[in-house]
């Protein structure tokens, strides 16, 4: 363990998506006025440059004020990025058997399984994100579209 934050990398196209429309998607998807229990399990935003921190401060703050809360999200300069060990990667998906023998058909070692956004989308819907719009396009067998489906359906 030690002084690290688990975290994700975002690599984005400004020509697309614009930082300010990725800070609004961390919003909807974080509660960043929950406060950390420790580092590890930290809420953070790393920027690369002056502009990311004063879209970022600016954000949390206007969350917090809408909020009437404290926002404990730390807003830092980004560090060099480590991914995790590959057993932490797709964690929700490696704990499907049945839909982890369709990806390890299609990939054939690990490298290109991790790269897999098909992959990523699926651990997404495991954890009960997204909406599965593109689902069917994913080659999956009938039985496991609908399993996911149903994980995605809206909860009462």
């Amino acid at each position: 363990m030690g002084a690290h934050t688990e975290t994700l990398e975002v690599v984005y196209d400004p020509a697309t998506i614009s930082y300010e429309a990725l800070m609004d998607v961390f919003l909807k998807a974080h509660a960043p006025t929950s406060p950390p229990f420790s580092r590890q399990y930290r809420s953070a935003v790393f920027v690369h440059d002056e502009a990311q921190r004063a879209i970022a401060e600016e954000k949390l703050a206007a969350y917090g004020k809408m909020r009437g809360k404290e926002v404990f999200t730390a807003v830092e300069e980004a560090p060099t990025f480590w991914p995790a060990e590959d057993y932490h990667q797709k964690y929700r998906l490696r704990g499907d058997p049945e839909l982890m023998a369709v990806f390890r058909r299609v990939y054939g070692d690990d490298a290109d399984f991790l790269a897999s956004t098909a992959a990523a989308r699926v651990n997404g819907y495991l954890a009960g994100f997204g909406e599965g719009e593109d689902l069917e396009a994913l080659g999956l067998p009938k039985r496991l579209v609908t399993r996911l489906r149903e994980r995605l359906a809206p909860r009462p």
